[in-house]
């Protein structure tokens, strides 16, 4: 089932890019939970966690941890949390969230941010990111 994430990969929408080769993608949320709110994403169309081929989770996993450690080192958080639900859009993803505490992983607190705040944070975590990989 083609969704937002779709068109994203497809370079149909814009989005924050932080990060992609031929299985992942990673790009900063919007709205974010806080600034530095990522997303890893297959780009294969997956709707459920389950449902994920072994080597996909590994690679989007793998991803994700080296984007947590860039957020961290940027943001300087307590935590950098993972979460996956999949309510919001029918395409798994992994949720890479810099947390003081545990609240802000509460999508309540999504807020729109200037495109300038986002864009300085997606140079910043880019500029950690490639040091990592």
């Amino acid at each position: 089932m083609s969704s937002v994430f779709t068109k994203i990969i497809n370079e149909e929408l814009p989005c924050f890019k932080l990060y992609e080769d031929d299985l992942v993608m990673s790009f900063l949320a919007v709205p974010p939970n806080q600034l530095g709110h990522a997303l890893v994403i297959p780009k294969e169309e997956i709707d459920h966690i389950i449902d994920v081929p072994t080597d996909t989770y590994a690679r989007v996993m793998q991803i994700g941890q080296l984007v947590g450690k860039a957020i961290h080192k940027v943001t300087g958080s307590k935590r950098v949390c993972f979460m996956v639900q999949g309510f919001e859009v029918p395409h798994f993803h992994l949720h890479v969230v810099p947390c003081n505490q545990p609240s802000e992983l509460d999508f309540r607190n999504a807020k729109a941010r200037s495109d300038a705040d986002m864009k300085d944070m997606q140079e910043k975590i880019v500029a950690e990111l490639t040091k990592l990989i």
